[in-house]
């Protein structure tokens, strides 16, 4: 991997992480149009700390209270009324799945789902849950009407997002709205949920970073990098946009890609 590579692909994933079109899904079909080779499942993860990394400096206050609030209430019952301690176990509950999803289907994550007519389709069918997802929302519920059900369900709605293609942020927001969150509750969760399962993935892979397998360790230092600073950004552009827009405009463009890609890898113009 080139270093113009890196810097193209760091930037790719601070722009789509965290919007509801799929980091990983782009990974794969950006060097695929541009005739480079894949990256990778490992590089993919080990960037995505990058965007992580803005996660935890942008939501730095909320992620220390509920941490620090969640650690008291495990002594101090009093603790255990509040709903930061509340929010650390839903946070726990909800990585359950895509940390048991992981491991068990390690192998074909790395492979076969970087399938390009896997993605694309993934992109297309996906587009009409966000699109189901808006029109039956009710959004009456703030992040601070949070349950377990909610925690569990979106919990298995970011494992679906191992497939790339499906978006973490675009399955557990959509999650959130057929369960009656509003947009931005629902993201806001999203976000904070995404930290422990991308973490934990990104520390997993990095042992693979120089070792020959994958992208070598200068280029993928690159794309971290300016993935931490394109992705800190969009964090406030996303909920900025969701607290007046829906995220059918996410859908429409998910749906022409899908479709360019099928259309592109059928006719042998990407591979």
């Amino acid at each position: 991997m080139t270093s113009f590579e890196a810097i193209v692909l760091g930037v790719v994933q601070g722009l789509t992480e965290f919007l509801p079109i799929s980091s990983s899904g782009h990974l794969r079909i950006v060097p695929a149009m541009a005739g480079w080779e894949d990256p990778g499942a490992a590089f993919t993860a080990v960037v995505q700390l990058g965007t992580m990394a803005a996660v935890l400096l942008y939501f730095r206050a909320d992620l220390w209270r509920i941490a620090r609030t969640w650690l008291i209430g495990l002594r101090d019952e009093r603790a255990r009324q509040s709903h930061d301690y509340k929010m650390g176990w839903f946070i726990v509950l909800g990585t359950i799945p895509i940390s048991v999803f992981g491991l068990l289907f390690h192998n074909q994550i790395e492979d076969g789902a970087r399938d390009l007519y896997l993605i694309g389709s993934a992109l297309i069918v996906f587009s009409f849950v966000m699109l189901a997802a808006e029109r039956v929302a009710t959004q009456r519920r703030d992040i601070e009407e949070l349950d377990s059900t909610d925690a569990w369900t979106m919990g298995f709605a970011q494992a679906l997002a191992l497939v790339p293609g499906v978006s973490r942020s675009g399955s557990t927001i959509s999650a959130g709205l057929f369960s009656g969150l509003t947009r931005t509750a629902a993201a806001r969760y999203s976000f904070l949920l995404s930290v422990p399962a991308v973490v934990l993935s990104g520390l997993f892979e990095l042992r693979k970073v120089g070792d020959g397998t994958g992208a070598a360790a200068a280029p993928t230092a690159i794309a971290t990098l300016l993935a931490f600073v394109v992705g800190y950004a969009s964090i406030a552009l996303l909920l900025r946009f969701l607290v007046r827009h829906s995220i059918g405009w996410f859908a429409a463009y998910r749906l022409v890609l899908g479709v360019l890609v099928i259309a592109l890898a059928a006719n042998g113009a990407i591979s």
